[in-house]
């Protein structure tokens, strides 16, 4: 039973992405958030996505709560 819903939750994550990606340009860059972390050195570009890390870990403990 725990497998079909992952597999709602992955099918579900998959129908966004879609949606998100056929959209193109109309929609805000997702991984460009305040609280961002981008270094552009000479040769060398770093980037840390902190806020979007614990936007996605709190999103998803949403969801897995959700189905338990």
């Amino acid at each position: 039973m725990n497998s079909g819903k992952y597999l709602i939750i992955i099918g579900g994550i998959t129908l966004l992405l879609g949606i998100y990606l056929s959209l193109g340009g109309k929609l805000p860059p997702l991984f460009r958030l305040p609280g961002d972390i981008i270094y552009k050195g000479e040769n060398t570009t770093i980037f840390i996505p902190i806020t979007t890390m614990i936007l996605i870990s709190l999103m998803l403990n949403l969801i897995l709560k959700l189905f338990k």
